[in-house]
């Protein structure tokens, strides 16, 4: 009998400190093929350098930015994060974090958290593209055991523009919405959240085969906006993505995510191998 899938919120429950390290438990739910969804491995560091880098800091400090390298694969069972921080200055703190699993290094993040400072400058927001449907109009991607990647199950998706993966599409560019699967969403932190959300869709050159065909991320830089305001575990939020290269196996491709209101919460940047 296959288990219940284990929601986001309880695994972060279930983590358990020891000075500098915090160890979680790595359900076989939350796997794509044989490593764990690249977005969980970054939201458990970064739940990781909260936990020992910011225990103390006042809230306003945020994540701005989360630099990821993934090393090797973090596998079902015990994952562990060792936190260190690199420097602490008046606005801007640096902070590193080594994922491990089964006594291997797997991922090594930076993550740069920092409170708003004084400045002459206008904001600038960028506006967020009209594309072909509403979230309620989004053909849902109902979840597939054995076809689509286990982790999939955690979210409710909704195809919004772009071709579809295995399409054999030739399009470039992909939007979905994205929302974490049932209402626990208001019980994860909001930049936490941010990073578990932003890496949901596959590369858009996936599109392009009819197979399946193995893609791997092998670096990811994240920078987020630290926006205000609450998330309503309903809310669906957008990821537009653009592939800005594909040659000899690997593919950069960059992101937005977008919150439910309109506004821009992160701009990832990806660099991912293909194997087909």
């Amino acid at each position: 009998m296959t288990p219940d899938p284990t929601p986001f919120a309880d695994l972060l429950s279930a983590r358990t400190r020891d000075a500098e390290r915090v160890k979680f438990d790595v359900p076989a739910d939350w796997l794509q093929g044989r490593t764990a969804y690249g977005g969980l491995i970054a939201a458990i560091a970064a739940q990781a350098m909260l936990d020992v880098a910011g225990a103390e800091w006042p809230p306003e400090v945020r994540l701005r930015s989360l630099q990821t390298n993934f090393v090797g694969p973090v596998t079902a069972g015990a994952a562990t994060v060792a936190v260190q921080l690199l420097r602490e200055g008046k606005s801007v703190r640096q902070v590193q974090a080594s994922v491990s699993s089964q006594g291997q290094l797997a991922a090594t993040l930076v993550g740069v958290y920092g409170s708003a400072r004084a400045t002459a400058l206008e904001t600038l927001a960028p506006t967020r593209p009209v594309v072909a449907r509403s979230a309620e109009a989004a053909p849902s991607r109902a979840f597939v055991p054995g076809v689509m990647p286990g982790f999939l199950q955690h979210f409710d998706l909704g195809w919004a523009e772009g071709d579809p993966p295995l399409s054999g599409g030739k399009g470039w560019a992909t939007s979905l919405y994205v929302r974490l699967a049932g209402d626990r969403a208001g019980e994860v932190d909001k930049d936490v959240l941010t990073v578990l959300l932003a890496d949901a869709p596959p590369t858009p050159a996936i599109s392009h085969f009819r197979q399946p065909t193995q893609a791997s991320s092998v670096t990811w830089a994240l920078e987020l906006l630290a926006l205000d305001g609450p998330v309503a575990a309903e809310d669906w939020w957008r990821i537009d993505t653009h592939t800005r290269s594909a040659r000899a196996g690997y593919v950069n491709h960059s992101s937005t995510l977008w919150m439910a209101a309109g506004e821009a919460a992160a701009f990832g940047h990806q660099l991912v191998t293909v194997y087909g």
